[in-house]
């Protein structure tokens, strides 16, 4: 990825299989979305999303169809598994089995739910390297992403940040749904819980293991008012804005709709780009002039300083690169242009 930037604002994930005449829908539908409709990681879902009749025709679904499209940007299926169920597990086994066997020079790595401590990441890991070897793939060159969902994996959670600084974990993803449960929250008619704590600690423990943090599901697509079922467009923004405030990399999308919103919400704003674009001009410029320390609109201008002027341009290459298309419709062409071209070292 550009500049060692890896983009995760959407985390889509699609129902491998349902019950419709083309059981595929939704997983093509991810794989040819276009624009701002297109994630940045299509997750096909053989877990929650998928009916337990289904698991097979999903995964047959999986196999066959992702090879057909040129998704430009990631391909991470999830999986079944539990910490607390050998069952689930095995199956989680041969589903990774499967998947790197038939799509190994296809997919990113593989998304594994309701994990444990640290121990039973470490084993989820065991399962994917396994897989590897096993189909001739270097060490490494399939990734894990975990959901934590479980009172265990939040109490181990600095621990399994740790270990995915030399591990092939790649991302933490939030599941509230499946912790509130666990934890016997109670659901008191008086909304969501804002888990600021939790996702505050997901995205510092994340950061410093160098891992992506990835918000949770908002399921409540739809609202009724005076006869008309409307899009829950303004709660999902609140959502996505909350978890961007706090430093998450990206959002979990079940809808095209919210796609659009996080694709666009985890994006640096013309306004932002045009900011931290001028200034890094106005700081080279000076530095070509040797004029020593560099203030810029009274402040002065140190390396950590430049670093954040600089993320936003790495960021919108990073974009540009994969979806061209929505950098192009975001942002003035000649802007977009500068921010091409602008050299980026601070020395």
């Amino acid at each position: 990825m550009t500049d060692d930037i890896r983009l995760c604002r959407t985390f889509q994930t699609a129902p491998a299989a349902v019950p419709k005449d083309d059981s595929a829908k939704y997983l093509v539908s991810g794989l040819a979305a276009e624009g701002f409709q297109a994630p940045d990681w299509l997750v096909p879902d053989l877990e929650d999303g998928t009916a337990p009749d289904m698991k097979a025709e999903g995964l047959e679904n999986t196999i066959d169809r992702v090879p057909e499209y040129d998704f430009p940007g990631e391909i991470w299926p999830r999986v079944e598994w539990s910490y607390e169920d050998e069952v689930y597990r095995e199956k989680g086994r041969n589903q990774i089995d499967q998947l790197v066997a038939e799509l190994g020079d296809e997919i990113e790595g593989v998304v594994v739910p309701k994990v444990g401590r640290l121990e039973d990441v470490k084993r989820a890991a065991e399962v994917v390297a396994e897989a590897e070897s096993e189909h001739g793939y270097p060490d490494g060159s399939i990734g894990l992403s975990i959901i934590i969902e479980t009172g265990r994996a939040k109490s181990d959670l600095r621990k399994i940040a740790k270990f995915g600084e030399d591990s092939r974990l790649t991302a933490l993803v939030f599941g509230p749904v499946d912790y509130t449960a666990e934890l016997g929250g109670r659901d008191l008619g008086d909304g969501r819980p804002r888990w600021d704590g939790l996702l505050e600690e997901l995205s510092n423990e994340a950061s410093a293991g160098d891992l992506l943090s990835i918000g949770g599901p908002f399921d409540d697509l739809f609202k009724e008012r005076a006869g008309l079922t409307y899009y829950n467009a303004d709660a999902y923004a609140d959502q996505v804005e909350h978890e961007a405030h706090l430093g998450l990399d990206g959002s979990w999308s079940l809808y095209p709709k919210q796609t659009i919103q996080a694709n666009t919400i985890h994006m640096p704003t013309s306004e932002e780009l045009e900011r931290d674009v001028s200034k890094i001009e106005r700081f080279n410029e000076a530095k070509r002039e040797g004029t020593g320390a560099v203030t810029l609109d009274g402040q002065m201008v140190d390396e950590a300083t430049f670093k954040v002027f600089r993320n936003t341009i790495q960021q919108v290459r990073a974009i540009d690169e994969t979806r061209p298309a929505q950098t192009e419709e975001h942002y003035d062409d000649a802007l977009l242009e500068r921010a091409r071209e602008l050299e980026l070292s601070y020395r």
